[in-house]
């Protein structure tokens, strides 16, 4: 396949991963399991909470937080070393700081202390802006929001270009089909069920905006640079396979929505030990997350091979649309809390409104000549 079509399915992918995003940050304000702590917003499961809920925006938010920031690494590592030998390090480097880091600093800064306005409404019932930045910066400890994973890709990235002689020559693309869905459950079951037992699956950490899930760091940095070594090699079987990775998908991620019931009543009946529990749990969800990320790889390269002028679009404006769309997604949500209306309904608003809103922007800004260089 040539090379222009080799990009478009991993442009094409990467943009329809960032509707998911925007998707599933407007599905969090209507979830079951949504809570709101007005004594520090940072602390609820999202910015604003609306008293409308539905079960249904539960499971697609779940499914969601199983695979897609993984196979966002893995993506972005896809570029790395080929980007690496054609720049060196310095250039790379420097690339990755005006792309990454610079971004990162002006969303965490600037663009999130738009978005969390309505939280810190919501919370104080003020409208006092001093009051408003200073909590921003201390009670909230400078809240990151969706830009956590551009500072942890720049760290990925700087990572990597250090061990680029040790990396340069290795590739483990054009596996079959078989060892390749083996070798990649086995190593992320290593670098993540270890971790999530001993610390949780939710707990946050970090020194100012530099935030990051404490037991998902080793899982997102095994998809990075599982992405960086397998590249677009992917073997012709492996990607005919398309339709059983996709069954494989909703499978694996049936039966981890189904099974913490009966795995807790056998822990509570003494059937099982809780640690044997938790491990089937874990080992589920990490075949939920492999054959999620396999299914949609393998689903865009098997079947993307002309452009679209909209899904053009989306993919030049992907990146923006992921630094912007957050601002979008909460003030929406704010504007809905008053309306009644079915959760789905105002979720199907906040995704249209966030994702309109934030392209149209994104097309605006980027007409700069140096802002469409880095985004």
């Amino acid at each position: 396949m040539p090379a222009p079509n080799r990009a478009l399915w991993i442009d094409s992918l990467r943009s329809s991963i960032t509707v998911l995003v925007v998707a599933h940050h407007s599905s969090l304000a209507y979830t079951t399991f949504a809570s709101f702590n007005k004594r520090a917003y940072i602390l609820s499961t999202h910015p604003i909470v609306d008293k409308e809920r539905w079960i249904g925006l539960d499971i697609f938010e779940n499914f969601n937080d199983v695979f897609f920031m993984s196979l966002m690494f893995f993506i972005s590592g896809m570029f790395v070393l080929p980007s690496l030998a054609g720049k060196g390090l310095t250039a790379f480097i420097r690339d990755r700081f005006y792309r990454l880091f610079l971004p990162f600093a002006v969303g965490v800064t600037l663009l999130m202390l738009v978005a969390y306005y309505p939280a810190y409404y919501v919370a104080h019932g003020s409208h006092d802006i001093k009051a408003y930045i200073i909590d921003y910066f201390t009670t909230e400890a400078w809240p990151v929001g969706p830009p956590w994973f551009i500072w942890v890709l720049f760290l990925y990235n700087i990572i990597i270009a250090l061990l680029y002689p040790l990396l340069k020559n290795r590739t483990i693309g054009n596996l079959s089909a078989g060892i390749m869905i083996i070798s990649l459950a086995l190593i992320i079951w290593i670098l993540y069920v270890p971790m999530v037992m001993w610390l949780g699956p939710y707990t946050w950490t970090g020194i100012g905006p530099f935030d990051f899930q404490k037991s998902r760091i080793l899982l997102y940095f095994g998809y990075f640079v599982l992405g960086a070594l397998i590249g677009d090699t992917f073997s012709n079987t492996f990607i005919k396979q398309w339709p059983l990775w996709i069954a494989g998908c909703l499978l694996m991620y049936t039966l981890l929505t189904v099974i913490p019931t009966p795995l807790r009543q056998m822990v509570e009946q003494g059937k099982i030990p809780s640690l044997a529990g938790w491990l089937i749990y874990y080992t589920i969800y990490v075949l939920s997350c492999t054959f999620s990320c396999v299914a949609f790889v393998s689903t865009f390269k098997a079947l993307i091979h002309s452009p679209k002028g909209w899904w053009t679009s989306l993919s030049a404006n992907a990146y923006s649309i992921y630094l912007l769309h957050y601002i979008f997604v909460v003030w929406c949500q704010y504007a809905l809390l008053s309306i009644s209306a079915p959760a789905f309904v105002k979720f199907i608003i906040t995704f249209m409104v966030a994702l309109t809103g934030s392209w149209i922007l994104s097309h605006l800004i980027r007409k700069h000549p140096l802002i469409k260089r880095y985004l």
